[in-house]
């Protein structure tokens, strides 16, 4: 007796199709998986057979073999459990062996027969839109995730005996309504607010380019100044994603089992800080099975990393290859995956280890030594791949008292979202969706200088000493300066602002 179920299984944050093979033969009782399961998958058999008893079946005191193919890939999670159970009922018979075709499976089974939720139930509906099957059933708490796929009929089931009655056309099940893109709406509460931060005009503004143009930011500022405050704020201008980024994000947050129990998606864009003492594998992600780290769980948000030098050397420097690349491989020795990393970095430090060198009031106590050992835990590398760096100083008592309010984040975002469509109709043939992810060939087509402009790049090169990163990154900012200006081409008042974002104080002039 022999039946054949499809299920899926998470690589990265991808599914691949998994056929799941039940056979039952006569011997004495056993149960064996074969197919490269993990700890989890093996020990489904108790599960499996304990579900399948309490909901009021019996199970076969034969041999079982299950089979998950391909052998090859590794099966991780708990998602097989429910494909396995109905593969077994479908080979005793007990479900129509038609009524398995074209349908994919997955969900974990409690002891009582329950259809608990799992990790990843949109990549396995991707998978299945993609492979041209129309049906798929998943745990009733993950219907709304998997029905954001259009062209997918998403049945939740609650409990084993609902799915095995609605398979034999005993029970009904109404398939979950599909999402559409037209309920993409952002209903989180803002962070932060620009118009409640006094003063600090300029911080507001270089982070408005840089939310425009998802350009990477450093403010170095003594405490107090509101470094992480203006941080937070930021996540409220950023533009709002569409439907392709909603289901980049989500399906991260999936995998990663960070997407709330009934929520189908990630509205907004994610905004990430973790803690100064992560490990490399906790930013990049890893693992002996990987799993997405925080600069993948920034995608297409923001990754904050506050009291910067604080980090470790080490960690600080694997940040060097996803913000040049947008995405993170990682390597074992049997296969390698890769996850998106596109997010815009926001560190923020002091001047100094008591923080107070740049303050106008406040002595500072360090010496030189002290200074340069601290400042020089950032790496030239990693500070010339940050786009604007910004000083962030005390806020005097004038501007605390200013009865004068300052743009709001809901007025700013207006702009920012008109410069970034304007940026993405521009870039839609290079399948760029800002201008910091411009290539060469797109910065010589959009960024051309006039022989002003020309000549005050060639200034700024031989005064600051700038890389050539440094020197593309500049014209990246100016074509974004111009976006948000409405204009089309690059003037002078464009480069000049730019460059005043590189020409931060670790970049002294060359004699």
């Amino acid at each position: 007796m022999l039946a054949k179920v499809l299920s899926s299984a998470i690589i990265g944050i991808d599914a691949c199709m998994v056929e799941v093979e039940v056979d039952i033969a006569h011997g004495l009782p056993s149960f064996t998986t074969v197919g490269l399961p993990e700890t989890a998958v093996k020990e489904s058999k108790e599960r499996v057979k304990s579900a399948v008893k309490n909901s009021g079946y019996a199970f076969p005191d034969d041999r079982i073999t299950v089979n998950l193919a391909p052998a090859h890939i590794k099966k991780t999670g708990t998602g097989l459990d429910l494909p396995i159970a109905i593969g077994i009922l479908g080979a005793m018979g007990i479900i129509p062996k038609r009524a398995l075709c074209d349908w994919l499976f997955l969900g974990e089974l409690s002891l009582d027969g329950r259809i608990k939720p799992v990790f990843g139930s949109l990549s396995m509906a991707i998978t299945a839109r993609n492979s041209g099957y129309q049906h798929i059933m998943v745990p009733y708490a993950n219907r709304r995730e998997a029905s954001v796929m259009q062209e997918v009929s998403v049945y939740g089931a609650e409990n084993l005996c609902q799915a095995v009655g609605f398979l034999c056309g005993d029970r009904a099940i109404e398939p979950e309504e599909t999402i559409g893109d037209d309920v993409l709406t952002d209903t989180r509460p803002p962070l932060g607010d620009f118009s409640e931060i006094r003063g600090q005009e300029h911080v507001k503004r270089a982070l408005e380019i840089a939310a425009a143009g998802g350009h990477n930011v450093m403010m170095v500022g003594p405490p107090g100044a509101g470094k992480t405050m203006l941080a937070k704020s930021m996540s409220g201008i950023l533009p709002p994603m569409d439907f392709g980024e909603a289901i980049e994000t989500t399906k991260i947050h999936s995998v990663a089992g960070l997407l709330p129990t009934n929520q189908a998606m990630v509205w907004h864009r994610p905004f990430r800080a973790p803690h100064h003492t992560i490990s490399e594998a906790g930013l990049i992600g890893g693992g002996t099975i990987p799993r997405p780290g925080e600069v993948s769980l920034a995608h297409n948000g923001m990754l904050f990393l506050d009291e910067l030098p604080e980090y470790r050397r080490s960690v600080l420097e694997v940040l060097r290859q996803p913000i040049e690349d947008r995405r993170v491989t990682i390597s074992r020795a049997a296969f390698s995956v890769t996850f998106p990393a596109s997010f815009i970095l926001v560190a923020a430090m002091n001047p100094c280890p008591c923080g107070y060198a740049t303050h106008s009031a406040h002595p500072c106590c360090c010496s030189e030594t002290q200074v340069h050992r601290y400042r020089s835990k950032i790496s030239g590398p990693l500070t010339d791949r940050i786009d604007i760096h910004v000083d962030v100083p005390s806020v005097s008592y004038a501007d605390l008292t200013n009865p004068i309010p300052s743009d709001s984040s809901r007025a700013i975002s207006e702009r920012v979202a008109a410069a970034r469509k304007r940026q993405i109709a521009r870039l839609k043939k290079s399948g760029a969706y800002s201008n910091s992810q411009m290539n060469g060939r797109a910065i010589r087509a959009y960024c051309r200088l006039s022989s002003s402009c020309a000549r005050l790049m060639e200034n700024a090169a031989k005064k600051f000493g700038l890389s050539a990163r440094a020197y593309y990154r500049i014209l990246k900012i100016a074509r974004t300066i111009a976006d948000l200006d409405g204009e089309a081409d690059l003037g002078t008042d464009h480069i000049a602002e730019a460059v005043q974002y590189r020409s931060h104080e670790h970049l002294q002039p060359v004699h």
